[in-house]
């Protein structure tokens, strides 16, 4: 049997490539044969108010068309309708975006055929979920990819003002300008699974996903489903050490580096004991200067597809 697929698209995605795909999903959707509906975000927090009602209403399948910020909302959307109960909808992805983080880390590829192709094959798994809770959201809000504080997160927040660079070039420049921007770690206390740390951390990642970015694999050998957050914690290093780091982080061998750190956890607290946490959620920010963040897992509350039965 055929699911039905509401496909909720952010006309602002990658620069405009959502509003150019529009017609392409058309295309493709009537070609498929099956129940459809296209809808547009209209303002931010608007893919999350439509996935929840998509689920609610009793779509199969709900899909966000954009890159990593859509993916988010319309996560967040179908976790809403989950944790009331009314409903269950399957999440799928197609990746237009610029870093496509999301969607790498569930084995996606970027593009449109390419995502819709997924859409076709109508296999699912089951996903881990994060959930944070701090900044400018003390209600909390859920997360697929990862949580970044610190360097990373300050990178992302350079991105968005390089609106002449497109792609994984983007963070790249991004990343060389924070060098120079963000350089006095602040002094963290990261607690998590019965571990306790206290140290100036430059980074601090909470993957449940791989990458960010569009290309910084901060957690080469995360898989979304296994129950554990992936921890990468990156102590105060020299600006020359930093610019060292990076072609590791780009091919996810950081972790033999004395600077590092990694480990494994259902749940992670960081709280700043001097300085400031800048953070973000799947490239959506958590907060520019705050003091405290609460990080847990929520095991594989809802399926995704991914193109193939389980990701396990």
């Amino acid at each position: 049997m055929e699911k039905s697929c509401k496909f909720i698209v952010n006309p602002i995605a990658g620069r405009g490539m959502g509003a150019l795909v529009l017609p392409d999903i058309e295309r493709m959707a009537k070609g498929s044969r099956t129940k459809y509906e296209i809808v547009c975000t209209e303002r931010p927090q608007h893919a999350i108010e439509l996935a929840r009602e998509a689920s609610v209403y009793g779509w199969d399948n709900v899909i966000a068309v954009g890159g990593d910020g859509t993916s988010n909302e319309v996560l967040n959307g179908l976790m809403q309708a989950w944790n009331a109960g009314r409903g269950k909808a399957t999440m799928g992805l197609i990746g237009v975006g610029r870093g496509n983080d999301f969607a790498f880390g569930f084995g996606i590829p970027a593009g449109l055929e390419a995502g819709f192709q997924i859409i076709q094959q109508n296999q699912s798994g089951l996903m881990d979920i994060g959930y944070v809770i701090g900044g400018l959201f003390p209600q909390g809000r859920y997360f697929g990819n990862g949580v970044g504080i610190g360097f990373d997160a300050v990178v992302g927040f350079e991105a968005l003002k390089l609106t002449h660079l497109h792609g994984f070039l983007n963070y790249v420049v991004a990343a060389l300008r924070t060098i120079f921007l963000y350089f006095h770690a602040p002094l963290l206390c990261i607690e998590y699974d019965g571990v306790t740390i206290t140290q100036p951390s430059l980074m601090v990642s909470i993957m449940n996903g791989r990458r960010m970015g569009g290309g910084f694999m901060m957690a080469p050998h995360s898989l979304p489903d296994d129950g554990l957050l992936d921890l990468c914690i990156a102590a105060q290093l020299s600006r020359l050490g930093i610019l060292a780091l990076i072609p590791r982080f780009m091919n996810g061998s950081q972790a033999s580096h004395k600077a590092i750190r990694i480990g494994r956890a259902q749940k992670v607290h960081v709280t700043a004991l001097d300085g400031v946490l800048p953070a973000h959620a799947d490239g959506e920010t958590l907060c520019t200067d705050g003091h405290e963040l609460s990080i847990e897992l929520i095991k594989q509350p809802i399926k995704i597809l991914t193109g193939h039965a389980n990701t396990t």
